[in-house]
């Protein structure tokens, strides 16, 4: 990253909401399940499929959580009721892993037996390195009771290959993505160059080892080389799929479909937009000088 663009990202906390708001339309679907439910409808429609997300982490209130929870069940029936192909993804400091790992647990259960009542599916979306080993327990012991419960591993953590060989031997699922948290140099890869190495080598584990995974990106460079690996062990459609973030690179996006790829689409949402909006503008540095060029009049 140019110092010019850690300088505009740094600076993001002092563009102003509205601003943001106006930037976040490209990668929230709205504040609320209604408008969600709609992306999700025009998603498939246009041969994608969906993961919805409820925006929202590090809860403190039990109340909060629980009502979290509540907003997933009410999902579940609208995807249901509604005939989308959809799943959801889960933030585990939304379902209270800060508050206590148990009730955060029993949470997810709530979630997971819902999803398994209608034939669906829940992703448990990594956070950052403080609930990496929580995260992952809670996994295992869910998916060992309803089976139908996925996680997501990071390529920049220099753990990740290990996870793997941890995976729960019946029906993994796993998202690799390159991960978003700024984590320190002891425990995550620094350079980019690096962490592409380390989504290619996890890539291949996961995909020599029989999971199912979803590859998590828009780097064109790893689009490649995950097509070299699904042809390299002959993968059929039912093996792994690709995701990709709602708004971001849609050109990519129709040229996997067009390649027959089954590709699903992020779809958050929910009133707490601004925190996430803001990371995603730190990960698109591009993207963030023009928000701050329009938040000082430039052009």
């Amino acid at each position: 990253m140019s110092l010019f663009s850690r300088v505009v990202v740094t600076t993001l906390p002092l563009v102003p909401k509205f601003v943001v708001g106006h930037v976040a339309k490209r990668y929230v679907a709205g504040e609320t399940r209604e408008e969600a439910l709609g992306t999700a409808k025009a998603l498939n429609e246009s041969g994608a499929l969906a993961t919805m997300d409820v925006l929202g982490e590090e809860v403190s209130k039990r109340s909060k959580a629980e009502a979290a929870v509540e907003e997933y069940i009410r999902l579940f029936e609208a995807i249901e009721e509604r005939g989308l192909d959809a799943n959801v993804s889960i933030k585990l400091t939304l379902l209270g892993l800060k508050i206590d790992e148990t009730f955060c647990r029993e949470n997810v259960a709530r979630v997971a037996e819902t999803a398994a009542s209608f034939g669906n599916f829940v992703r448990i979306d990594m956070e950052d390195s403080s609930v990496t080993d929580a995260t992952l327990r809670i996994y295992r012991e869910v998916h060992g009771r309803y089976g139908n419960v996925g996680a997501v591993l990071q390529s920049y953590m220099r753990r990740t290959l290990r996870d793997i060989s941890e995976l729960p031997a019946e029906a993994p699922n796993i998202r690799l993505c390159k991960g978003i948290y700024i984590e320190p140099r002891a425990i995550a890869w620094k350079r980019f160059e690096t962490v592409r190495a380390n989504f290619v080598a996890a890539l291949d584990k996961l995909m020599r080892t029989g999971v199912y995974v979803g590859i998590a990106t828009h780097d064109e460079h790893l689009v490649c080389e995950a097509e070299r690996l699904i042809d390299r062990y002959a993968l059929g459609r039912d093996r792994y799929e690709f995701q990709m973030l709602l708004g971001v690179d849609e050109e990519l996006r129709r040229i996997l479909l067009d390649r027959g790829h089954r590709l699903r689409v992020y779809v958050p949402y929910g009133r707490d937009w601004y925190p996430y909006s803001i990371r995603r503008l730190r990960e698109n540095p591009e993207v963030a000088r023009h928000v701050m060029r329009a938040t000082l009049g430039l052009r």
